[in-house]
């Protein structure tokens, strides 16, 4: 199972909205296939395994490992329940149960009901952490949220107005290594999201330019859509989202997409109803401390990570606080990385 979860990281970024799952093959003790969920629309986990096994007769002997329930439904592929019981394969080891109602516990049922021995719970406290994503979004109905800033010595997030470039760019606090592991972070999620102000003032592209993978989709909060020009979010290179509170067609760009926002009420709430709609499973929320913070107030965040680079500001934007003790840390050349979970 340890080998299944390994695997299972490899889909990480590229099956949403359907789970990275890892699977492995074993026959007399020895690993004789394995594979992990492709790109979303294609084969999952448990048929990449079956078909890296040379010799198929010795599946009527094997054991598969699995990170979550084989599913028993018709989806983009055909169950995998179904394929596991026509190979006869006689004995199932799954880590978690799945809680997609279309399977929820009906792929074990139906593998029990061919008479395979199934075991069930197998590291499934590793497993819940491996698939947080896909079990947030359907325990939950909403996207896995990750909060991440960079904030310098002092505590600011930005500095003055006064104090930057008159075009507009991001002020870096922290160096390359820790900018290069947010692109990889990035290129995890289905969606990212920032603030008017922080497009206003950085011009982000928000994509995985550093990192080899999938940009997210980018999501802006632009109340009176402020942003226009010649700003990156705005570039159509990259699937966008803008929420906003202006309903007028003719102000909306064909290179973006739009959906109305309602600034008065529960932002968060709302933000989270609109992602889980579109089937979007989790989401990095990137700046500015006033977004990152109605999401803090509202407890509505699974994980923050927070850069303390080394350097000050004197004065400016103050980075967000949270009430929550540090989970862990780890140095990042000059930066510091801290974890929180809020669980």
């Amino acid at each position: 199972m340890a080998r299944a979860l390994q695997l299972a990281k490899n889909g990480l970024g590229t099956t949403a909205p359907n789970p990275a799952v890892g699977a492995v093959i074993v026959h007399n003790d020895k690993i004789i296939g394995e594979g992990f969920t492709s790109p979303y629309g294609g084969p999952h986990a448990e048929v990449n395994a079956i078909a890296s096994v040379t010799d198929i007769s010795l599946l009527k002997e094997a054991t598969l490992y699995v990170t979550l329930e084989p599913c028993s439904h018709f989806g983009k592929t055909p169950p995998c329940s179904d394929l596991i019981i026509k190979h006869n394969i006689p004995k199932i080891v799954i880590g978690l149960i799945d809680p997609h109602e279309k399977v929820a516990g009906k792929g074990i049922q139906k593998l029990k009901s061919s008479g395979c021995d199934v075991i069930t719970g197998v590291l499934e406290k590793e497993c819940r952490e491996h698939h947080k994503r896909f079990l947030t979004f359907h325990e939950k109905k909403r996207p896995y949220i990750i909060l991440k800033w960079a904030e310098t010595l002092d505590g600011f997030i930005a500095p003055e107005k006064d104090k930057r470039a008159k075009n507009p760019e991001p002020v870096w606090i922290t160096g390359r290594y820790s900018r290069q592991l947010t692109h990889q972070w990035r290129a995890k999620e289905s969606a990212i999201l920032v603030g008017t102000n922080t497009i206003l003032d950085d011009n982000p592209k928000l994509d995985v330019r550093m990192w080899k993978g999938k940009n997210p989709v980018r999501i802006v909060l632009d109340r009176n859509l402020k942003i226009q020009g010649d700003f990156h979010v705005l570039d159509g290179s990259t699937p966008t989202l803008i929420l906003t509170e202006i309903e007028d067609n003719s102000k909306y760009l064909e290179t973006v997409d739009y959906e109305f926002l309602d600034f008065s009420g529960d932002l968060a709430r709302q933000l989270c109803n609109i992602l889980w709609k579109r089937n979007l499973t989790s989401l990095i929320i990137e700046g500015g401390t006033k977004t990152l913070q109605t999401f803090i107030a509202k407890n509505l965040w699974d994980e923050a990570r927070v850069f303390r680079g080394n350097t000050s500001f004197g004065n400016g934007i103050k980075a967000p606080t949270l009430s929550r003790d540090i989970k862990s840390s780890r140095k990042m050349d000059q930066d510091l990385l801290n974890y929180y979970r809020n669980d």
